[in-house]
């Protein structure tokens, strides 16, 4: 068994971030990663259209709208610093119709409350020459919205742990969280009373092995609420992934940034989109359609969820089995892309935090067992938002 100061399980961004940001403040910490995968940011780092975020669309107050907004300029100023191509290329979102202008005004006032750098509203005619191909009555446009590769940056943050005397153990599949009674082994050069080593208050057994440490911190994404179940805290709220699949655009010069429609106010989605990706090419997506796991079939939250935007379900399914049914959604705000012009790309899972009545969390969330935090739910913006996150993290930890 080894022993550590403190253990980060999830070797995705989030993990890594939070990770990096207490060996910044704690030089000598004894900090271990975690990871279950051959390598970091296999998850939903490396798994998503690779959009630098601005804010518009958090509620103000929200912890979304806070951290996004401060992340991203540190993203941009951390990508500058250790040469990431991050590009500013820039997000309308276009509403189409007469009736879709209040969702339009909302959005305008919320990014205007969270801050949002330089956005603004415009018409259909300057929405033509920002991007020429679209259509509208009136969109916002948010010229820091960006695109940039999470993966790259993630294995930034990783060798940051490393150059900073962290250790990243790959390969790590967490099976068995122990605390308490169960733990005797003590942690060497922890703070204690007599200053030689403190008890270790976790013990984490893993598929390579196992280990103790003072403190945990979980940053998990799918299997979020399963460890913190495993460390015993409550079900509520669980993990119930939502499958992502994109189209690629094989005339790429219909778009020129990134173009979103007004989404539905009701759900944690922003519709059918239209993105350019950091590694070249422009996607269609994505999809929102609810995995059906037996675990995620199982939770009571998933039946409510699927009662209540039933609807939404239908067109969901018939976007990831129509090709024709996916382009048409775009074609509202990009009425020239036909379905001859696009073709399979990739998908992805979402891991959204569902309650046991059926809430759609919409905000970031954490729960603490004993000395761990748990981070429970984290889906977009969490990678814009990472080093944000984790300075909250490490300012919990100091706490």
């Amino acid at each position: 068994m080894s022993d550590w100061d403190l253990a980060v399980v999830g070797g995705g961004i989030l993990g890594l971030a939070t990770a990096r940001e207490l060996l910044r403040r704690r030089p000598g910490l004894r900090l271990v990663v975690l990871e279950r995968e051959a390598a970091v940011g296999q998850g939903q780092t490396g798994a998503n259209s690779g959009v630098i975020h601005a804010g518009v669309y958090y509620a103000p107050g929200s912890l979304k709208a806070k951290l996004c907004v401060e992340g991203a300029r540190e993203l941009y100023e951390y990508c500058d610093e250790r040469g990431i191509r991050a590009e500013r290329v820039g997000k309308v979102i276009v509403a189409t119709s007469e009736a879709e202008l209040p969702g339009l005004d909302e959005l305008e006032r919320r990014g205007r409350a969270n801050g949002v750098p330089g956005l603004r509203r415009i018409g259909p005619d300057e929405l033509r020459e920002l991007e020429p191909r679209a259509r509208g009555v009136a969109a916002l446009h948010s010229p820091t919205t960006g695109i940039v590769d999470f993966g790259a940056v993630a294995r930034a943050y990783a060798a940051d742990v490393e150059a900073a005397g962290g250790t990243v153990m790959l390969g790590a599949d967490v099976t068995r969280i122990l605390r308490g009674a169960d733990v005797t082994q003590t942690v060497r050069g922890a703070p204690g009373p007599a200053g030689g080593g403190s008890p270790a208050r976790v013990r984490i057994v893993h598929s390579g092995g196992e280990i103790a440490a003072n403190q945990a911190i979980f940053c998990a994404g799918h299997a979020a609420d399963r460890l913190a179940q495993m460390d015993g805290a409550d079900a509520d709220p669980r993990i119930v992934p939502f499958r992502g699949s994109y189209l690629r655009l094989k005339r790429e010069e219909l778009v020129r940034g990134l173009i979103y429609p007004v989404p539905d106010p009701r759900l944690p989605f922003l519709g059918v989109h239209l993105t350019r990706h950091p590694h070249g090419g422009v996607l269609i997506g994505p999809t929102a359609l609810l995995e059906p796991h037996l675990r995620s079939l199982a939770w009571p939250g998933t039946w409510h969820v699927m009662r209540r935007f039933w609807r939404t379900g239908v067109q969901e399914l018939a976007h990831a089995l129509s090709r024709r049914r996916m382009v048409a959604a775009a074609q509202r705000f990009v009425p020239d892309l036909t379905v001859d012009d696009v073709e399979p790309a990739w998908s992805g899972a979402r891991a959204q935090a569902v309650g046991r009545d059926g809430k759609l969390y919409d905000d970031f969330a954490f729960s603490e067992q004993g000395p761990n935090l748990h981070v429970r739910n984290a889906p977009s913006p969490a990678a814009t938002s990472s080093l944000a996150i984790a300075r909250l993290i490490a300012d919990h930890c100091e706490g």
